[in-house]
């Protein structure tokens, strides 16, 4: 067999996994891969603008597939651009795949021109980090760093010097990757002291999480064994929202006042796969039973008088065959109430012609004296017009609060953001990596201002390869989470405000479709004809950026320390 490089062995590798994209930014440590990559039809080099958006890119391909997502960095600020996409990856348990550039060897610790020292740098966000330095190390370092990504759905960093990618590997024979998973579930001991909690307790509340995602129907005949309402984490919207007759909605800051009575009514709650990370959304002096593959989630949150380490499919099962079923069906039934009812007024908000009422007139002199669109009637008319297998992928903030409420994961859609790190920026390059899975299927992107002027660059990466992805932005004018923050502090806004171009005639200038929504009376036209449009196609629309989004929980104090704040804001723009 003839010799093949190092650069050759790792692209190799790459397809013999079944990678079809690498994302990252060409440079000269990088020279040897990308020329490899260049000479194999089977692999594509997507070249961004920021290696942060290569690296959510990659993140973004790994959790909608469950497989390897690849992104590159050239030596020194090449691969420190890619830190924070890879933190994202890590935190959302995403396997993903870094190659990053370094100087050559000869050069390295001298404090060369662009130095880093990626080992160290890598240390937090990576499962698993190796330089290569002799062409020998090839495949064994490569087979490690994939092995460790996927097996514990982490980050590798591999870094190769630029004068190693083009020297021959001694051992020309191809990498080898053994990726086979296995469940697990607990001992019976275990099953049946959680069978002895649920059985006793009067109502139980189901909060399931993204962890559960695979075991849908064996979780539905759980919540209907005991009679359950259902409350989602954020992450699993995707999955369990669509069709079922237990849910409630999401719990926390985003979540509405059905899903945390739901829990604060219960005797006992069961979790299932959710490491949902908000102490003081658990109510207290509450039994619960806690399901998780990582024996480390695990009571971190909130006491597990129970505790089950296994995969959520095996481990409901197991419980399946011995709990009794209920006939008292008033907890669900009072909850999927209170849900209904919430729905049915947050629906009035969604009416383009809701400020025209006597009740919106009397809300709007005070949250909306200058008639901006509402945000929840622009989350509503994008969930009637998006197709119902499309992957949504949203901005961290309010962007991603009123993904939450108004568009429902019906169908085969799809969820991504950065809901672990809470990164801002990660909609759009997060949408790029969806849309190269398939050109075919629809990807729509929640943007905030804030977050797509972070990362604008990388629209014009949209333009190069023609991705059709639709962009959807909130533009407020402000970094709205961060006003909301304040204001419910009791602080007057400070810093939140933004100096926004028009988003759409930035797109238009870069041979994007661009449409500008300033009317709310042609809201409905433009989100229609924005789907419509082939290609990729940028919405703005001048949001209301005074829009409150309630907690399902308010306190007094909140109250009082938001009327405090509007007033601090009023009293400052009268004095300026």
């Amino acid at each position: 067999m003839p010799s093949r490089t190092v650069a050759q062995t790792l692209v190799d590798g790459l397809v013999r996994l079944g990678v079809r994209q690498v994302f990252g930014v060409v440079g000269d440590a990088l020279n040897p891969l990308t020329d490899a990559i260049r000479k194999r039809e089977e692999l594509e080099w997507v070249g961004c603008r920021h290696e942060e958006a290569a690296a959510f890119a990659a993140g973004a391909q790994a959790q909608l597939t469950g497989t390897l997502g690849v992104c590159m960095g050239t030596v020194g600020p090449g691969s420190v651009h890619l830190l924070n996409g890879l933190y994202d990856a890590a935190k959302s348990h995403a396997p993903v795949l870094a190659i990053a550039g370094q100087v050559p060897l000869a050069e390295a610790g001298t404090d060369y021109f662009q130095e880093v020292d990626n080992d160290l740098l890598f240390r937090d966000v990576a499962a698993f980090r190796a330089t290569v330095t002799t062409p020998g190390q090839l495949p064994g370092l490569f087979e490690v760093a994939v092995r460790t990504a996927v097996a514990r759905k982490g980050v590798s960093v591999l870094t190769v010097p630029g004068d190693v990618g083009d020297a021959d590997v001694p051992d020309s024979r191809p990498p080898r990757f053994s990726l086979a998973r296995t469940s697990t579930r607990p001992d019976e001991p275990a099953i049946r002291e959680a069978v002895e909690l649920l059985d006793a307790a009067g109502k139980v509340t189901l909060l399931v999480g993204r962890g559960a995602q695979s075991a849908r129907e064996d979780v539905l005949a759980l919540a209907e064994r005991l009679a359950s309402p259902m409350v989602l984490t954020l992450k699993a919207k995707e999955g369990f929202e669509d069709d079922n007759p237990y849910e409630v909605g999401q719990t926390g800051l985003i979540g509405n006042p059905a899903a945390a009575d739901a829990m604060t009514d219960a005797d006992a709650l069961l979790l299932l796969g959710t490491d949902f990370p908000y102490r003081e959304w658990y109510p207290e002096g509450k039994q619960i039973v806690q399901v998780d593959v990582a024996a480390e989630h695990i009571g971190r949150r909130a006491h597990a008088d129970v505790g089950l380490v296994g995969d959520v499919g095996p481990t409901v099962r197991a419980l399946l065959g011995h709990l009794a079923p209920r006939d008292d069906r008033d907890h669900l039934e009072k909850a999927r109430k209170r849900f209904a009812g919430w729905q049915e007024n947050q629906q009035r908000l969604t009416d383009t012609t809701y400020d025209d009422g006597l009740a919106g007139k009397v809300r709007g002199t005070v949250d909306n004296p200058d008639r901006r669109i509402r945000p929840e009637a622009l989350a509503a008319a994008v969930d009637r017009a998006a197709a119902d297998d499309a992957v949504f992928t949203s901005d961290t903030g309010m962007a991603t609060v009123w993904l939450s409420r108004f568009v429902r994961m019906r169908g085969g859609r799809r969820l991504l953001g950065s809901y672990n790190l809470g990164s801002m920026a990660n909609a759009m390059p997060q949408a790029l990596g969806a849309q190269f899975l398939d050109r075919r299927r629809q990807v729509v992107a929640f943007c905030g201002d804030g977050g797509l002027s972070m990362l604008l660059g990388d629209l014009i990466t949209l333009r190069t390869y023609d991705l059709p992805v639709k962009l959807v932005v909130f533009d407020n004018t402000r970094l709205g989470m961060v006003k909301l923050e304040q204001e419910e502090a009791g602080l007057a806004e400070f810093g939140t405000g933004l100096n926004n171009p028009d988003f759409a005639a930035v797109a238009t200038a870069m041979d994007i479709t661009g449409i500008r929504v300033t009317d709310p009376d042609e809201l409905e036209e433009a989100v229609g004809r924005a789907f419509a449009t082939d290609g990729p196609v940028l919405l703005n629309v001048l949001t209301n950026p005074d829009e409150i989004a309630v907690p399902p929980q308010p306190t007094v104090e909140q109250g009082w320390s938001f009327a405090v704040a509007r007033m601090k804001g009023l009293l400052r723009n009268r004095n300026d």
